[in-house]
């Protein structure tokens, strides 16, 4: 069976946890979209890692873990968190990588880093890995496939390409140094030498690992709200965010996707700019949420920049479950909302004096206020507990209030950061 797991809000979900802990059922887990810009942080046996473009399920010796065609793949990245996990004792992990993947270069992060200085205030706040440029290279054509570095004539063909116009650019836009055609191929020569061993076509493995019966885990990146067709577009990422893209970011048929788990924050927060409409506007509050949240602090796993915090926004969360066809729910950092006797939810926006339920575009979004509804915390540690029924009522109330808001079963609990922190709801 294929199961996708994805975020339903502005990324930072906890999906990296969940990951982990289903890979244990998992044969065979999958990226299938986003790059080395978001990381995904899990806490085990072998201690706390922060990943950015291994699937989450590596640190099992019986999972193959897949780098599929929709990844930005940074190949001395990939190579280099390898290096890392081996090195802090976890046994070396199985990686195939799709030859149809395109490969992020060192001047798709320099490109990055030139447009947000040229943008400069309205800049929009990117982690500078690349993301953008490497995705519009891919879907301008100018971009490089794996598969291309074994193919000499092919590969010298395209970078000729990319350095005309990217030198363009670079001379009278940027004002920068330009690309040398010959310094990039020996680039890709290391990078060929890199990932030859990992190289495979992913699409005809997948496919036959259905035909067999494996269990497969398609690990998305970032949430719903950072997609670019549906989130809060232009401050989005720039591949799809949505459980719907992960058959073609791994190249196996949309109809094999049977179950979506869609992980969701007990409470919210945001990485960068753009629209937040529950969004704590008191600094020292947002600050003692933040203090509280995750394991060490809500802070960016890949940049460490403080995290915008707002209270759980049952509009935003309800859109995002749909739009990824959540067929259930995870539901993290409960453990986190302890330290509160009342705690605000998002219930509704307010826009031009009325009230809506829907989450609009983004024009109207920046127009909108939140509407509150209080409810009573339980103030007490919740760490620890197994059993659903073991929660404080007001926890179970607050769970179940989210539950019947967002119109999608909560199946399970997270009350801490490791593997075994997790409630099983029935």
């Amino acid at each position: 069976m294929v199961t996708a797991i994805v975020g339903a809000n502005w990324g930072d979900e906890g999906k990296g946890k969940i990951t982990d802990m289903l890979g244990e059922e998992a044969d065979i887990i999958v990226r299938f979209q986003g790059g080395s810009n978001a990381g995904h942080t899990i806490i085990n046996n072998y201690g706390r890692f922060s990943l950015h473009l291994l699937p989450s399920g590596v640190f099992y010796d019986h999972t193959t873990c897949v780098i599929g065609n929709g990844v930005a793949l940074n190949i001395p990245y990939l190579i280099k968190e390898i290096d890392t996990i081996v090195k802090e004792g976890v046994p070396k992990p199985h990686i195939l990588v799709s030859d149809r993947a395109q490969i992020l270069m060192p001047y798709h992060i320099l490109f990055d880093s030139y447009e947000e200085e040229r943008l400069g205030k309205n800049s929009f706040g990117s982690t500078k890995s690349g993301i953008a440029p490497f995705y519009s290279d891919k879907y301008a054509k100018i971009g490089i496939q794996v598969a291309e570095l074994f193919n000499e004539d092919m590969l010298r063909s395209q970078v000729e390409k990319i350095c005309e116009q990217k030198n363009v650019l670079l001379k009278h836009l940027y004002h920068k140094p330009e690309l040398s055609v010959d310094e990039l191929m020996d680039t890709l020569h290391d990078y060929r030498d890199m990932i030859e061993p990992y190289v495979c076509d992913v699409s005809s493995y997948l496919y036959n690992a259905i035909r067999e019966g494996k269990n497969i885990l398609l690990e998305g990146q970032l949430g719903s709200l950072k997609d670019p067709d549906h989130g809060i577009y232009p401050m989005v990422t720039s591949s799809s965010t949505l459980a719907s893209y992960g058959a073609i970011g791994a190249g196996i048929p949309p109809y094999e996707i049977k179950r979506i788990v869609t992980v969701v924050k007990a409470y919210s927060s945001a990485v960068g700019a753009g629209e937040f409409v529950s969004e704590i506007t008191d600094e020292v509050e947002a600050d003692e949420l933040r203090k509280h949240g995750g394991d060490s602090g809500e802070y960016g796993a890949t940049t460490g920049r403080p995290r915008r915090m707002g209270w759980f926004d049952a509009v935003a969360t309800r859109y995002g479950c749909r739009i990824q066809g959540a067929t259930e729910v995870v539901l993290t950092v409960l453990d986190c909302l302890g330290y509160l006797e009342k705690i605000p939810v998002c219930v509704g926006y307010e826009l031009n004096g009325e009230i809506i339920k829907d989450f609009p575009v983004t024009p109207k979004l920046s127009q909108c206020k939140p509407v509150l509804e209080v409810l009573d915390g339980w103030n007490c540690d919740i760490s620890g507990i197994k059993n659903y029924e073991d929660l404080p009522e007001n926890c179970r109330k607050y769970i179940e209030f989210i539950e019947k808001e967002i119109g999608v079963p909560i199946k399970m609990v997270s009350n801490g950061p490791k593997r075994e922190d997790i409630i099983y709801k029935q």
